[in-house]
């Protein structure tokens, strides 16, 4: 499946550019957070994800800057410093923390060389102004797109199986495992109509969590990429397979679904939540 590295690559990139210290337990991996003011300008405290869109001016005046300098073409030039000026300084009235981070003394240099295009002091100022960038990417930006760009998952609720009281996600999630567990050791048992009552509880416990996408999914066919049409195919299809006492099959046909509905999920959400769980619990213990 190209899903599940998915998860892989995010540990990866959090063992890159997260600073690792030793102790007696073994290797620890120490987060950054980042200032509680940054999140103001992130959904769903704003209206429009204005840090992102900051960031992304900031990387393309960067880019129209040097471009402009190379081609000597000196008004383009002033027009994409002046917004990368402008951006750059915003980040001090964003997120007050950071305004003693600020290169101001990269930004002077490189307003000064290009005042008598110069090449290569430009080059040098842009370079010492990108480090900057990195450094707080480095320490933050992993940690930031997970507390403010990743879903939250911590309030959503879903009817039990009777359909009687709301419950956690988390342990909608135990029911749903539960359900997978208790087809297999029923078809193991031969036990068909309790395969069978356990199949539709889990289509049931399905059919309720596929509910909950739509409060981030806004397009239907993503919301059916996962717990659509495929996956009332496949519940009918393991429900045939078990009035037809098809044990092997069944069994296969479970695999099937715990892989590419509760996997594919999983590849892409738990990783996230788990680490915001984890990240929560630490703040709320300082």
């Amino acid at each position: 499946m190209k899903i599940i590295p998915r998860a892989c690559l995010l540990m990866s990139l959090f063992s890159l550019t997260l600073p690792l210290s030793a102790s007696e337990s073994g290797t620890e991996v120490t987060l950054s957070l980042p200032p509680a003011s940054l999140e103001q300008w992130y959904k769903p405290a704003n209206k429009r994800q204005v840090w992102l869109h900051t960031m992304f001016r900031l990387r393309r005046s960067m880019q129209a800057v040097a471009m402009y300098a190379d081609r000597g073409d000196r008004d383009r030039l002033h027009k994409w410093l002046n917004e990368l000026i402008k951006d750059y300084n915003s980040i001090g009235d964003m997120v007050p923390e950071w305004q003693n981070q600020l290169n101001n003394t990269s930004l002077t240099e490189l307003r000064a060389a290009a005042e008598v295009m110069d090449t290569e002091a430009i080059g040098r100022a842009q370079h010492d102004l990108k480090k900057s960038c990195r450094n707080c990417h480095t320490e933050f930006r992993a940690v930031t797109a997970l507390l403010h760009r990743g879903p939250d998952f911590s309030d959503i609720n879903l009817l039990n199986n009777e359909g009687l009281e709301e419950v956690s996600l988390g342990e909608a999630m135990k029911n749903l495992s539960a359900s997978i567990n208790q087809i297999v050791i029923s078809l193991d048992d031969e036990r068909q109509q309790d395969a069978r009552v356990a199949s539709s509880q889990l289509h049931q416990q399905l059919t309720k969590l596929a509910g909950t996408c739509s409060s981030c999914h806004k397009d239907e066919s993503v919301r059916q990429r996962i717990l659509g049409k495929n996956l009332n195919k496949e519940m009918a299809h393991l429900g045939e397979l078990i009035d037809a006492k098809e044990i092997r099959e069944s069994k296969r046909a479970v695999g099937h679904i715990a892989v590419n509905v509760c996997a594919r999920c999983h590849s892409i959400h738990r990783t996230l939540q788990d680490l915001r769980q984890f990240i929560g619990s630490g703040q709320s213990n300082q």
